[in-house]
């Protein structure tokens, strides 16, 4: 297959994909080494954009996809009657940034950071695709790790997560430290169960004699 060729064959795929495509699946399906396929979509992203083309070529990550430019957001809305998203929550925005810059994570350390429960803000963050799971951790109770997704760079227009705006010195944990931190939290949340179940008084000591007593 020729180069311009291919070209035409991979608008014509991610037109008709409407979501992202990873290069390793293009490159099986078309049979072409990565290298050239990379070279490819690159001549194809600088031909959208010198004909002003009113789709783009987006590169998330090991993904591609076309869409339309963001300048026409309102006027397809408009034609398309697409409601728009509800906006996040400052909350909902604080926890993307914090799985965002410690990926991956887990919910006991964000609930760590925060001092809060996080449970339906990040259920929100999943069910909009920003976030996912992103496995288990070796601990006990195999804990959830969360990270970001290829449409949270889509929604933020970046490429890569390296494409962030740097974090201040000593505000980032590393994959240990998040660790550690679940660590620290699930001793702190079985310390806090065996606290709740010891008598709290000499009157809740008594009871539980006269029930051991009766069970006896």
């Amino acid at each position: 297959m020729n180069i311009n060729k291919l070209q035409a064959t991979l608008e014509a795929v991610l037109f008709a994909a409407g979501e992202p495509l990873e290069l390793e699946r293009l490159s099986q399906a078309l049979e072409t080494d990565a290298e050239t396929l990379t070279q490819v979509l690159a001549d194809l992203s600088a031909k959208l954009d010198e004909t002003g083309s009113g789709i783009c070529l987006l590169k998330l990550e090991d993904k591609y996809q076309l869409c339309a430019r963001k300048e026409y957001a309102d006027v397809i809305r408009e034609i398309l009657e697409v409601k728009k998203n509800t906006p996040l929550s400052q909350a909902a925005f604080e926890v993307l940034a914090i799985i965002a810059y410690n990926q991956p994570i887990t919910k006991s350390f964000i609930e760590q950071v925060r001092g809060v429960d996080c449970t339906a803000v990040i259920g929100t963050l999943c069910q909009k695709s920003l976030i996912e799971e992103k496995g288990r951790l070796d601990l006990p109770g195999r804990p959830l790790v969360y990270g970001t997704t290829p449409e949270f760079l889509r929604c933020f227009c970046i490429s890569s997560l390296d494409e962030l705006p740097p974090v201040p010195d000593g505000k980032q944990m590393s994959f240990t430290e998040n660790r550690e931190a679940v660590e620290q939290a699930n001793s702190q949340e079985k310390t806090q169960e065996n606290e709740e179940k010891m008598p709290q008084n000499e009157n809740d000591l008594s009871e539980t004699v006269d029930e051991n007593d009766n069970l006896g």
